[in-house]
């Protein structure tokens, strides 16, 4: 890990915090919520031992990186903005892309907006969401799971934040070894940190070093600029209609495990399996469903996600 360089860099008018390490062709992490550039320590180690230079910003409002306080400036073009200043910055024409959630879903729009800066792209557990254009994806989420769901109820401003502030390192505990692949319903009386339940121990895979490390970044910055993402959907649902329709024609492999919570979202299987997502992502050349792995599969399943990535991108 003492290998691994840090930097700041100027962005789209931010400053952002980039971990990176190794020398070759570039591959580009981005990471999700509520995480940090740390989510893909894992992977930045094995590609750069693997000849490639292994990139993973704090994303817009995360960690070392600024955090503008509207959720306005978390719009899809905002962070896409972000990410493309960054390989501009580094003098990067074309990036293989890896990401995980929030990461995943940008990762798509970076596709989807400047296809000519991607080689190839690896998602893992959040697949294309296509646009509906008669609903934006709040409502969209709303009519499905609910007022509960945890999409609707991170809308609200100062409640998350609340929540998930209120002992940082049990929130990390709990979310990230959480094994339960229900969609989370947050019942206001019972808030996020109340549905999911203290592991009796840690998984071997995340340690008290780990937890330490996001706990006292979050301590830090706050949970608004993570939460503001979600805020925002509204809005990029609205600026995207020009995208109406549109594919993803990047090379692509998605991975995601079978107790993965996203998996269990109503219609997300037959979606994945059934030709709905080869649609949207006509190039989609590979879907790994991993046994046994859950949301966080970057950090939990590292050894085999980083070789899962090089299989990928070393054809190309």
């Amino acid at each position: 890990m003492e290998k691994i360089e840090h930097s700041t860099i100027s962005t789209n008018g931010i400053k952002m915090h980039v971990a990176s390490i190794g020398r070759g062709p570039a591959v580009l992490f981005l990471h999700g919520f509520p995480e940090l550039w740390y989510s893909w320590r894992h992977q930045l180690l094995s590609l750069s031992s693997l000849g490639y230079r292994a990139i993973a910003p704090d994303l817009r409002g995360y960690g070392d990186t600024d955090a503008p306080p509207s959720p306005a400036s978390y719009t899809a073009f905002h962070i896409v903005g972000d990410l493309v200043g960054l390989l501009d910055h580094f003098g990067i024409e074309q990036v293989f892309l890896v990401g995980h959630d929030w990461g995943a879903i940008i990762a798509w729009y970076l596709c989807l907006f400047r296809p000519d800066r991607i080689k190839a792209l690896v998602n893992l557990s959040v697949p294309f969401f296509r646009r509906n254009p008669q609903v934006d994806f709040v409502e969209g989420f709303r009519a499905l799971l609910g007022d509960d769901f945890y999409i609707c109820r991170f809308q609200v401003p100062g409640e998350g934040e609340e929540d998930f502030s209120s002992n940082t390192v049990n929130v990390f505990k709990r979310v990230l070894a959480n094994r339960n692949p229900s969609p989370p319903i947050i019942p206001k009386e019972i808030g996020f940190r109340g549905i999911y339940k203290d592991p009796e121990t840690l998984p071997s895979w995340l340690s008290e070093q780990d937890l330490d490390h996001f706990a006292t970044k979050f301590n830090e910055k706050g949970f608004t600029g993570g939460l503001n993402y979600y805020r925002a959907l509204r809005l990029t649902w609205e600026l995207t209609a020009p995208w109406q329709g549109a594919q993803v024609k990047v090379p692509t492999k998605f991975i995601l495990g079978d107790l993965d919570l996203t998996y269990q979202f109503p219609g997300m299987k037959d979606y994945i399996h059934n030709g709905g997502f080869k649609q949207d992502v006509p190039s989609l050349e590979e879907v790994v469903v991993m046994e046994g792995a859950a949301h966080f599969i970057n950090q939990e399943k590292g050894e085999e996600i980083s070789t899962h990535i090089y299989e990928f991108i070393k054809k190309f």
